[in-house]
């Protein structure tokens, strides 16, 4: 009896020596590239802290990796890496297997930017486990309620309409009502990148969020997405802007305030664009509005001459001052 007792606990001692300090990241997630622009990206939830700083891993003309249940990270820059040298997907994938002693206790799956897949289900993932592939798409999961959870994903990708973040998205919401993490739910994140790299990551990223901890995490994602859409208009509006291209600009704008309409921020940056581009009766109906319902931007505008976000014009600016209640 103590002999069985003392070989349990070493048993247990030499997994916790090789598994406790890697990353418990039991999750579903979904890759995938979008075949109409290009763009590639990887999308998770789970229910474990901090998903988003593991499991997935993305490049602008290069590809994406999800690495997931006892993960080991370097599947993610180390799958970029070999498709960044020109192997596929599924050759990183393979190489990347060929070399792991614990590969069974992996998940991974990857997309390269010409579109092909490749995944992988160790045979001692914890169950409900398992993934599958589709059109320049994988969906995998592993510790989930029950085996429907990645089908549901796949069927609700392949029917989900609008850009590549919709439709993982809508994975996503259809992994969770179909059982999701038979723990619950905790954290969630979403990268897309640009189908081609013009050499400036932080330009090749169109959206790359994170739910650290939170009750509902799918929903505060959608929340982020939407924002993160609103505040990528307004950025392409100030380019339109300082182009000389205001129709544009103001198209641009305007969907951001549509997307985000609580946001003031986003208006008064617009109109200051519009302002320093000789549209001050575009600008003042803007600023009016900002100043009434957050009175502090009208104490920040005198600032900005100065630094040249407004030109140094006394009357233009009193006219931009008169927009404020008081005033």
């Amino acid at each position: 009896m103590r002999a069985t007792w003392l070989l349990a606990v070493l048993l247990t001692a030499c997994t916790i020596s090789a598994f406790g300090s890697v990353p418990r990241a039991f999750t579903f997630s979904i890759v995938a590239r979008d075949p109409a622009t290009g763009e590639i990206g990887v999308a998770v939830q789970s229910h474990w802290f901090s998903v988003g700083s593991v499991v997935p891993w993305a490049e602008a003309g290069v590809g994406a990796v999800a690495t997931q249940s006892f993960v080991d990270p370097s599947y993610g820059p180390l799958g970029l890496d070999l498709m960044r040298a020109g192997r596929s997907a599924p050759e990183a994938l393979k190489a990347l297997l060929a070399g792991d002693k614990d590969r069974e206790v992996r998940q991974v799956a990857m997309v390269d930017a010409r579109g092909r897949v490749a995944a992988f289900t160790g045979s001692k993932c914890i169950p409900a486990a398992g993934d599958e592939t589709g059109d320049q798409f994988s969906v995998e999961a592993n510790l989930m309620e029950n085996a429907g959870v990645w089908p549901a994903m796949a069927k609700a990708y392949r029917e989900a309409k609008g850009g590549l973040a919709d439709r993982m998205l809508a994975a996503l919401d259809a992994a969770q009502a179909a059982g999701g993490d038979i723990r619950g739910m905790q954290s969630a994140a979403i990268i897309v990148v640009k189908g081609a790299s013009t050499g400036r990551p932080w330009a090749d990223t169109i959206f790359n969020l994170r739910v650290e901890d939170s009750p509902q995490p799918l929903k505060e994602l959608r929340r982020l997405v939407t924002l993160q859409r609103a505040y990528n208009h307004a950025s392409a509006g100030d380019d339109f802007t300082a182009a000389g291209k205001i129709d544009a600009a103001l198209k641009e704008y305007s969907e951001a305030a549509r997307l985000a309409p609580t946001v003031m921020e986003l208006p008064y940056w617009e109109a200051v664009a519009l302002a320093s581009n000789h549209q001050l009766d575009k600008a003042l109906p803007l600023f009016k509005e900002v100043f009434a319902k957050e009175p502090r931007w009208a104490e920040l505008t005198p600032r900005l001459p100065g630094v040249g976000l407004l030109p140094k014009d006394k009357a233009l600016l009193a006219k931009i001052m008169a927009q404020a209640p008081g005033h």
